[in-house]
């Protein structure tokens, strides 16, 4: 397995390509995609992307855990959780099946 990552310099360089406006407004437009996604998220509200999937923060209670190396338990206190679900598009991207509706479109 390949272990790259994308950066928001390189989804600003692909907007750039791809819409033609310059670098500059190439890259505040990624921020603002980004910064709007996280801002309604922090509220609480579900981000869903269609053909790509959508997020949503869960509340975890609080639990017990235990540290591996002594045993000991700890009590792991309640926070807010990052979901993502995949879309079954990106799904079958991914498994690199071809969507049904693209196929017989050809």
């Amino acid at each position: 397995m390949h272990e790259k990552t994308v950066t928001r310099a390189q989804l600003g360089e692909v907007v750039y390509q791809e819409v033609g406006i310059s670098r500059h407004e190439s890259a505040e437009m990624v921020e603002a995609i980004l910064s709007e996604i996280s801002g309604a998220l922090k509220k609480g509200e579900m981000v869903k992307i269609s053909s790509f999937g959508s997020f949503s923060v869960r509340q975890k209670g609080q639990r017990v855990g235990r540290n591996p190396k002594t045993g000991e338990e700890v009590p792991i206190l309640p926070r807010r959780v990052l979901v993502f679900r995949p879309s079954h598009v990106l799904k079958n991207r991914i498994n690199g099946e071809v969507a049904q509706s693209a196929s017989a479109a050809s």
